[in-house]
């Protein structure tokens, strides 16, 4: 049995895209869950917007979950509903005083082991939680959105978390049908956006150079780098790259990926006319779809994709 079997009330605070995501991954799953956000208009949303997730999920055939009704409760005071929850999932503006404030209300007002997770991209825990009285029980948990599509989630500890606890949420995250890694120790931009960073940062510096549009950097990703890392991570490429695996490419390539790096010792900030260049090309590219339907078309496609995975597996 599942060293998460004890988490069985989450309670999502913040009911924006993420939290909604979130709670679709645990309904979908099971769980009971509590909704809560600071505004109205959020709540009043929140359990339509819930079920149209949980909808697609069912139609895909991946999750024969019902729809929102009996799983998961909007209310209107957080202290109601975190009150009897073992698990909160706080998914609030990315902004250190925005979590900070949070935090703080949650430390007053959760249980004595109740667990907490931030979803927070790339503040770490530590720069708001460092004064709460249960600052062990406080982890970032940050997912990749849309969590309910996407499974990745980095469970980070601050230097005074209970490290303890980790078992119980990389367990929990795999009992919803998630993909728990754990970051040792706090690192900004934990691992999924230093990644990210990356390649975000040479494809801005390659679009600044005018080596290629923007449209051909992405059928680079999209077309080539991104089917294999749809399948396998960096490390089981390159060790499926070379007749001798691993150590094998790394004696061909490294000093070509080193001189590429030195390439580029004095990274610079992306400039405004390149972003204004490339809004305006995506602008051409995309002209006539918005990005409602351009979002829908990339959530269709990653469910596709999640099924072909699943049914290969």
């Amino acid at each position: 049995m599942s060293e998460a079997t004890e988490i069985r009330k989450v309670a999502i605070v913040g009911a924006g895209l993420i939290g909604v995501s979130w709670a679709t991954v645990f309904c979908a799953a099971g769980i009971d869950v509590s909704i809560f956000d600071a505004s109205e208009e959020q709540r009043q949303s929140a359990l339509g917007r819930l079920d149209a997730n949980l909808k697609l999920l069912r139609e895909s055939g991946l999750h024969g979950a019902e729809d929102a009704h009996g799983k998961a409760v909007v209310y209107d005071q957080l202290e109601d509903a975190v009150a009897t929850a073992d698990y909160v999932q706080e998914s609030v503006l990315e902004t250190i005083e925005a979590k900070s404030r949070v935090a703080r209300e949650l430390d007053a007002l959760v249980g004595s082991k109740t667990l907490v997770g931030s979803s927070s991209s790339g503040i770490p825990a530590s720069a708001f939680t460092e004064d709460l009285a249960n600052r062990d029980r406080f982890f970032v948990v940050h997912p990749v959105n849309p969590p309910h599509l996407i499974p990745v989630v980095e469970i980070v500890p601050a230097p005074w978390s209970d490290t303890a606890h980790i078992p119980v949420l990389r367990a929990l995250m795999e009992d919803i049908g998630q993909e728990p890694m754990v970051v040792q120790r706090e690192i900004e931009g934990f691992v999924l956006n230093r990644l990210q960073g990356a390649l975000l940062n040479e494809a801005w510096a390659l679009y600044r150079e005018g080596y290629a549009s923007a449209d051909d950097i992405d059928r680079t990703v999209r077309a080539g780098l991104g089917l294999r890392w749809s399948l396998m991570g960096p490390f089981e490429t390159i060790d499926l790259n070379a007749p001798g695996g691993i150590a094998d490419y790394a004696a061909r390539l490294e000093p070509l990926y080193q001189s590429v790096a030195q390439s580029r010792t004095e990274p610079q900030a992306w400039s405004v006319g390149a972003i204004a260049r490339a809004k305006e090309e995506l602008a051409q590219t995309f002209a006539g779809q918005s990005r409602e339907a351009r979002a829908r078309r990339r959530d269709e496609w990653l469910l596709a994709l999640k099924q072909a995975k699943a049914e290969r597996d």
